[in-house]
């Protein structure tokens, strides 16, 4: 076991350290680079294309085999919202300081392209399957676009069945077993702290007990089809957003004299807090070196640009256009990090535990349970419950959504009827989820979660030429006017198919 960890920390280090880091704040600024700042440059643009537009157009779905653009968001941001953006979020403080907020902005504004670019290749490269529906992913423009280079076939091939193995693992672990044990464990100890503990095969069966009715309750969901997930998810992820939202507003403005010190703070301490001017030089540069690091990863760990998962979501919107869809990326990192994530932090920072001064966590600060009592101490035992609960919902929509992935995964790597046999695998998982203690699993499922990004950005840097022509592409139709071909597919007929759909203004 200790051979397992030493294993299994050396690889996390490697695929969340400086190495993985960087190459995703590489790729995410070169991405901004290629594409001329779009996310600032076309601010008006997207913004109109998605927020704009999602309860009217967005919500037309215009292709018998796809999702409405509107759906198609929420399924994606089903996974993308999660614990990440609570309990992630106030550990990145507590580890990194205040500073660690900016480097988290940081991280989501160069993600934004990431994930743009990551979707443009998905709807570039995607294609249909055996059911009629779009797949789409980082395993197809792995092997169709990286393997479409000369001498690059295998390679090409190889990385996409890795991004595919890496995804399922990561699946069962930190995509099902970890969130419900997250589920479990914050529920039981607000809502069932005085049940009966008698144990039943080594756990307590209260544990049992929330791990059966969660696994029926996503049973129901996820063997009803991607359709269903699709409008659970379109019902849900509003509501359960706008009401997180709301609640860290009233916190907002129960310490409105505070805020002016909270956004001094993340600014002063961006690298590396106050407390260590008298200290060794070496210790400064490790705290610093700690609070971009942790508010990097935690961005990502939040937004998933980069990890190549989301892309697999929005691969079956019914738009033709890849920049379209490009631009919902940015928009679901947007709302995720920059409202979501900015939020939590705002209530973390202004709830006392965070020395504003030093920038460092008081004692006795639990980051697991810090946004929980920071509602708590202004709202009683409500406030409480009001966090537990938002907990429970982001934890369990991501469940949802990684089922998804994870099945189309196993999709390209064995065929249709196995993705179904891997459905009923993710659900019985679940119970055990609810039930497990060690620490380790959840461990071992973040290396994966980290390794799957190493060969989806590997693809999107290889094709950053193609990602500079269907933007141009893009521009100069939709935004200058010119009457020019559109650039919509790799394959002839889907561009044929898709042509003819956007001459008669249906995409």
């Amino acid at each position: 076991m200790d051979t397992v960890i030493r294993i299994n920390d050396a690889v996390n280090s490697f695929a969340w350290g400086t190495f993985g880091l960087s190459l995703l704040l590489g790729t995410g600024l070169l991405c901004t680079a290629i594409t001329g700042v779009f996310q600032i440059t076309h601010i008006r643009h997207w913004w109109s294309r998605t927020f704009g537009i999602a309860r009217t157009e967005g919500r037309i779905i215009n292709d018998a085999g796809a999702l409405s653009q509107f759906r198609a968001f929420c399924t994606a941001l089903c996974a993308t919202i999660g614990t990440g953006n609570i309990a992630g979020v106030s550990t990145a403080i507590c580890v990194g300081g205040p500073g660690a907020v900016l480097w988290m902005w940081v991280a989501a504004f160069l993600g934004m392209m990431v994930k743009y670019s990551e979707n443009v290749l998905g709807l570039y490269y995607r294609r249909r399957n055996s059911e009629g529906a779009w797949s789409g992913g980082p395993m197809y423009y792995l092997e169709d676009g990286l393997g479409s280079i000369k001498h690059c076939k295998k390679l090409g091939r190889g990385l996409g069945i890795l991004f595919c193995v890496f995804t399922v693992l990561a699946s069962f672990g930190i995509g099902n077993m970890g969130q419900i044990n997250k589920i479990t464990i914050n529920f039981e100890s607000t809502f069932l702290a005085d049940a009966s503990h008698d144990l039943f095969l080594g756990a307590p069966k209260v544990d049992w007990m929330i791990g059966m009715v969660l696994m029926v309750t996503a049973a129901i969901i996820i063997l009803g089809g991607f359709r269903r997930l699709a409008a659970v998810s379109e019902k849900l992820i509003p509501f359960m957003s706008i009401v997180y939202i709301l609640g860290c507003l009233v916190m907002v403005l129960l310490h409105i004299r505070d805020i002016p010190m909270v956004f001094s703070s993340i600014f002063r301490f961006a690298l590396g807090p106050d407390a260590i001017k008298g200290g060794a030089a070496g210790t400064a540069v490790q705290l610093a070196f700690n609070t971009i690091k942790n508010g990097c990863k935690r961005g990502v760990f939040s937004n998933e640009a980069g990890l190549g998962s989301s892309v697999m979501v929005h691969s079956n919107s019914c738009l033709r256009e890849p920049v379209r869809q490009g631009m919902w990326g940015i928009a679901e990192v947007f709302l995720d990090t920059m409202v979501i994530c900015t939020m939590t932090a705002i209530v973390v920072l202004s709830s006392g535990a965070i020395d504003l001064t030093t920038g460092l966590a008081k004692e006795g600060t639990n980051d697991a349970t810090l946004v929980a009592k920071a509602f708590g101490q202004n709202l009683g035992i409500i406030g409480e419950w009001f966090v537990v609960l938002v907990i429970t919902l982001f934890a369990f929509t991501t469940v949802m959504g990684w089922s998804y992935y994870g099945a189309k995964v196993t999709e390209y790597l064995l065929g249709v009827m196995c993705a179904r046999v891997y459905r009923l695998v993710f659900i019985g998982l679940i119970v055990f989820g609810a039930v497990m203690e060690s620490n380790l699993a959840w461990d071992i499922s973040d290396t994966f979660n980290g390794l799957m990004m190493i060969p989806n950005l590997i693809g999107i840097v290889v094709q950053t030429p193609l990602i500079i022509k269907l933007t141009k592409n893009y521009i100069d139709r939709r935004i200058k006017g010119k009457d020019i071909k559109p650039l919509l597919s790799y394959d002839r007929d889907i561009q044929a198919d898709a042509e003819a759909a956007v001459q008669k203004g249906i995409s």
